[in-house]
Parts: structure tokens; C-alpha cells; sequence
């Protein structure tokens, strides 16, 4: 055996070696009834250094490879979408900081660190598969620690009610996807992503594999209709495992569904094209439509986090290059934005335990900066210039127009203005509405500062430096 391919594998090594590291650090830093008056010594800031040393490494693309017999395939583009994955992970770490202090938390401290890593490395593998097989192992390898981590809190706040909401449906959508690939096999005699494109002809049997294919990536996606998990399970999860969930897995599934689709039913694009087009108005419309109606901060969050994979989708339609540097892009920027607001919404439900909307009135006078960086964050998510979402939905608009879908892109646009209205409801609430008791004047801590200052870096630097859209572009790839 060649073990110099492994040298092709750098983000999923350099990972394990961080997972390995905190494994050891949690078995000897872990609180001991007998030691340490039973508290726990090991600090956030560990996990943290370990994730910024990870990422600094893995920044720069190598060059293309196919290893393991074309079960693992790697392209100068995963070095880009991983990268951001693993900033959106590292910010979540900071925003966990204050949360993993807590009594009832600092001794599972490790189990949090590695299990958001697993799910992380599960990602990484869908993001490089070649074959079936391997994209399915790290599904569910990303899929499973996620439940564990959704029912962290499971005395507080349905916690444990939202990890058995999820684990259901992402055994049920993980059912129905891998149902369709056995007719893919049956089809076409193999999984290689490679191989696959020359036995696709559009038979009834590869369509009805397609539509329980994507029917399971939709699920993970929370695309309508398969989103009605989503926010009962935004709403009973710790606000940092909500914030991985809406932006970490959602940008690496999107990422995958367009991969797949481009190299594997490149043939069956018009098929394809027609589902997407229909599932991509309904999620934009109806999650807006039903975010409206939302008091609970974060049940809001998770109507939002339906539309903006809508609009996501746009970036999919089309199959091409620039669609895959606007949907890599828009990932990127919603990222910053939507981490932010988490950010906001964790540190307040920590000091204060409240979640909804008239919970925050008056939020401007007591914690002004908070404020502020929550403003610019839903700014950034509505897509108002000069903020850095203004041009990232500029981006996926255009590739869906120059890709023929015109009525689809105006769409999108009239639903950009119904989301801008609940943003704005947030914003009112913070900045207008009174309160006789508002949210008390509260310190953030040092991490949470700094999580909220790269989300800010994000909002405001990623819409002036045009070469992150274009250094993306050069590494893109279509039908």
C-alpha cells in the first residue's frame, strides 16, 4: 500500500490529531471528585488554539487527487468550503466559552469539543467523496454526534425532545437516501462518482432514485417540505449546537448536493432542475411567511435558516462554475451574519434566560454595542449594502439569472423584501419599542468578544475585498 497517499488527506489528519489531543486533554483534565474540589480545569481556550492551528494550516489548496481507488477524491475548491466550515466551527467554540463554564456543563466539557469535531470530520469526508459509500459513512458520521449534541442540555429548555426529534428524522431521511442510491447501484452497476454519469440516462428507475436521493438531502437541508423539524429542534437545542447546526452543516450539505449533481446526474440535469426549481420557491416563501408569525427568537432563526437555504438553491439550479462560487461565497457570508446573531442570542439567554421578541425591547439602551452588532448581523442576513450579504446575494441572484431562471430570481427578490420585514421586527424591538424591564446591562465575555468580532470582520470585510469572491472563482466547477 502507497501510504503517501494519506499526504492527500491533510484537513482529515490534521483533524484527528486535534481530536486525539482533546481526547487526551479530557481524560486528564476532567473534573475529579477527589481533586480539584471536583472542577473542571480544562479551559476553552485549548480547543480554541487547537481549531485556529488547524485552520491557519489547512488554508492553502493543494493539488487535485484521486486516492483509494477514487473513493476519496480531493480539488483545490474542499481546501476552500472545509476552511470555512472550520472558522464557522472555530467562532462557535468562542461563543461556547461561557456556556461550558456553567455548573452543569464544565464537566462534559470534552464530550462537547469532540463530538462537534466528529461531526466535523464526517463533513469532511462528504465533502471529498468519490463514491457513494464514503459520501453515506461521513453522513452519518456528521449526522449521529449531532443528535448528542442537540440533546446536550437535556434538563433544560427540550433539549432531550429536540435530540429525539432530530434523531428520528435524520434516521428516516438517512432511510429514504440510502434506499435511492441501492437504485442507483441497481441502475448502473456502480457508485463511483466518476463512473456514474455514463450508465445515467433518465430511466424511471434513476428518477425515482433521484427523488429519494435528494428527498434525504433535503432533510438535511430543511428544504421544504421537509422542514417541519427544523424549528423544534432550533428551538430545545443549546444556542451554540443551533448555531452549528444552521450554518457549519447546512453550508457542507449544500455544498455536496451541488458536487454530486454536477458529477453524477449531470445527465438528468433538466429533471433535476424542474425539482429544485419548485422546492427552492416554496422553502423561500413559505419559511418567510411563517418566520413572521414567530415570537421565539430562535424558532425565527430556524424559519430564516429555511429561506436562506432557498436561496442557496439558486446558486445549485444552475450546475455551473459561477454558481458553485456564488453558493461557496453566500455559505462564507452567512456564516459571519448568522453566527453573530447566535452570538447575540447565546450571550443574552445566558445572562438572562429570555428568547423572544419583546424579551429584547429596549435591548439598545442597556448593551448598545450588542445591539449594534446584532443590527448589522440582520442587515447582513436581508441582504442591505453595504454589508457584505447585499453582494453575496447579488452573486447567487446572477448565477441563477444567467442560468435562464429568470422568474425564479424575481422570486427570490420579492421574498427578499418579506424577510427584511421580521429582520426589522428584531431590530424595532431593540431600538424602539419600550420596556419597563428590559434586558439588565450585562459584560461579555473575552471570547465572545472576539467570536463577535471576526463575525463583525466578516459582515463588513468580506463585501469590500472583492478578491475572496474572485480567489473562489478561479477554483470553481460546473456541468
Amino acid at each position: 500500500m502507497d501510504y503517501s497517499q494519506f499526504l492527500h488527506m491533510r484537513e482529515e489528519l490534521s483533524l484527528v490529531v486535534v481530536l486525539l489531543l482533546l481526547f487526551l486533554a479530557d481524560l486528564f483534565m476532567s473534573p475529579d471528585a477527589h481533586k480539584n474540589d471536583g472542577k473542571a480545569r480544562l479551559n476553552t481556550m485549548f480547543p480554541v488554539i487547537l481549531m485556529a492551528i488547524h485552520t491557519a494550516i489547512n488554508l492553502i489548496p493543494g493539488t487535485a487527487a484521486d486516492i483509494f481507488g477514487g473513493m476519496y477524491h480531493y480539488m483545490p475548491m474542499h481546501t476552500v468550503i472545509k476552511s470555512i466550515l472550520n472558522v464557522g466551527t472555530l467562532i462557535v467554540f468562542l461563543m461556547a466559552h461561557e456556556w461550558m463554564k456553567r455548573e452543569d456543563t464544565s464537566f462534559k466539557q470534552g464530550e462537547f469539543y469532540v463530538l462537534t469535531l466528529s461531526t466535523l470530520f464526517g463533513m469532511y469526508l462528504m465533502i471529498s467523496a468519490g463514491h457513494f459509500l464514503m459520501f453515506f459513512i461521513g453522513l452519518e458520521t456528521a449526522s449521529v454526534p449531532m443528535a448528542a449534541l442537540i440533546a446536550f442540555d437535556k434538563y433544560r429548555h427540550n433539549s432531550a425532545e429536540a435530540g429525539a426529534k432530530y434523531i428520528l428524522t435524520a434516521l428516516f431521511s438517512s432511510a429514504l437516501l440510502l434506499f435511492g442510491l441501492s437504485m442507483i447501484y441497481g441502475s448502473a452497476g456502480t457508485l463511483y462518482f466518476d463512473d456514474l454519469p455514463a450508465h445515467i440516462d433518465g430511466n424511471p428507475l434513476q428518477i425515482m432514485a433521484f427523488v429519494f436521493f435528494f428527498t434525504g438531502m433535503a432533510f438535511k437541508l430543511s428544504l421544504v417540505p421537509f422542514h417541519l423539524w427544523t424549528a423544534d429542534v432550533y428551538e430545545g437545542a443549546p444556542s451554540t449546537v443551533t448555531a452549528y447546526l444552521s450554518v457549519v452543516s447546512k453550508g457542507s450539505a449544500a455544498f455536496v448536493l451541488l458536487t454530486i449533481l454536477i458529477k453524477v446526474f449531470a445527465p438528468m440535469i433538466n429533471d433535476w432542475q424542474e425539482v429544485l426549481y419548485w422546492v427552492t420557491i416554496a422553502s423561500i416563501t413559505i419559511a418567510n411567511i411563517f418566520a413572521i408569525r414567530q415570537q421565539n427568537l430562535k424558532r425565527l432563526m430556524a424559519f430564516s435558516s429555511i429561506s436562506q437555504a432557498g436561496y442557496i438553491m439558486l446558486g445549485v439550479i444552475g450546475g455551473t462554475a459561477q454558481g458553485m462560487t456564488a453558493l461557496v461565497y453566500y455559505v462564507l457570508v452567512y456564516a459571519a451574519a448568522n453566527l453573530g446573531v447566535f452570538a447575540v442570542i447565546t450571550i443574552v439567554a445566558l445572562r438572562s434566560q429570555k428568547f423572544t421578541l419583546e424579551d429584547y425591547a429596549g435591548l439598545y439602551k442597556t448593551n448598545p454595542k450588542i445591539a449594534l452588532l446584532m443590527t448589522l448581523s440582520l442587515f447582513s442576513l436581508a441582504g442591505i449594502p453595504p454589508f457584505a450579504g447585499f453582494f453575496s446575494k447579488f452573486f447567487i441572484f446572477m448565477a441563477a439569472f444567467d442560468a435562464g431562471f429568470h422568474l425564479l430570481v424575481f422570486i427570490a427578490l420579492v421574498n427578499t423584501v418579506i424577510s427584511l420585514y421580521y429582520y426589522l421586527l428584531i431590530v424595532k424591538a431593540m431600538y424602539i419599542t419600550p420596556s419597563e424591564n428590559p434586558i439588565p446591562t450585562f459584560r461579555s465575555d473575552r471570547c465572545t468578544k472576539w467570536g463577535l468580532a471576526l463575525c463583525t470582520l466578516g459582515i463588513i470585510g468580506l463585501g469590500i475585498a472583492s478578491v475572496v469572491y474572485q480567489s473562489i472563482d478561479k477554483l470553481a466547477f460546473g456541468i
